[in-house]
């Protein structure tokens, strides 16, 4: 049987046999999003994370930050597994200790140990706190706050746990990990995150890590802490300050966004 081919012209149809684009069911249902957007957010339109990759406003912690905080944690628990235990890790730290003990005079060592005290540290995290509060950094301020708050909750339990000796007080414990090496890192590291964003250069950082360093030296050359208490207590709260910055970087990018927003309507 032969089929009767059958023409391309019928009736009004006037077309020439390429297909032509109809209104029909393919074309009427474009999905369209509940706020107004296209479909699909063109590639310039697309807000970075705080890294300058693309990604969710607000942003979520990168992988880089989890892992830092992850592994300063790991090695805070070896450091004090190894104080717990007396393992071989304590000899190099009390060659260390007394390689440099009093090296320096008494009273400049001193000095730089009271940069840890809560009264010399604490006004300058406050100062900061209000600072970030009047520029609607509110995010990070709470989070600035809490982690200084989590410092003593974290320090108490962890010397009457240890029960350390001190490098010139053998007869007393409590050294493990050093309470005023956490104060000035969290106090004076939290404030450089909350000014940061506001200033021009690296100098609220570099400040806030000669501030801490200086408190470090001066604990362990006068004797007051050995080098393994510092070391402890800084990996300790590390993870604390990888939560501001990731905090303060949050609020950064919403206000980025009101802007933005701001300046297109």
């Amino acid at each position: 049987m032969s089929e009767t081919p059958r023409s391309r012209e019928t009736g009004g149809d006037t077309s020439t046999g390429l297909p032509q684009r109809r209104t029909g069911h393919a074309f009427a249902h474009t999905p369209h999003r509940s706020d107004g957007r296209t479909p699909q957010t063109p590639r310039g339109a697309r807000q970075p994370d705080p890294g300058g990759r693309p990604g969710t406003t607000p942003p979520v912690p990168g992988r880089p930050a989890i892992l830092r905080a992850a592994l300063c944690a790991l090695l805070f628990a070896l450091t004090t597994w190894q104080v717990l235990v007396s393992g071989p890790l304590l000899a190099p730290d009390a060659r260390l200790s007394r390689a440099l003990v009093r090296t320096v005079p008494d009273p400049v060592t001193e000095r730089l140990a009271d940069l840890g005290n809560v009264p010399v540290a604490l006004p300058v995290l406050l100062l900061a706190l209000c600072y970030a509060l009047w520029r609607g950094d509110r995010r990070g301020a709470a989070a600035a706050a809490l982690a200084m708050a989590v410092v003593p909750a974290l320090i108490v339990p962890l010397k009457e746990w240890t029960g350390r000796p001190g490098p010139l007080e053998p007869w007393a414990a409590g050294y493990y990990p050093s309470g005023h090496t956490a104060t000035a890192f969290v106090a004076y590291g939290g404030a450089a995150l909350l000014v940061r964003p506001y200033t021009r250069g690296p100098w609220p950082t570099v400040l806030a890590v000669l501030l801490a360093g200086l408190t470090a030296a001066g604990l362990i050359v006068r004797g007051f802490h050995w080098p393994l208490d510092v070391l402890g207590s800084l990996l300790l709260c590390a993870p604390l300050l990888i939560g501001v910055r990731w905090a303060v970087g949050r609020a950064g990018s919403g206000s980025g966004s009101r802007l933005r927003s701001r300046s297109r309507g």
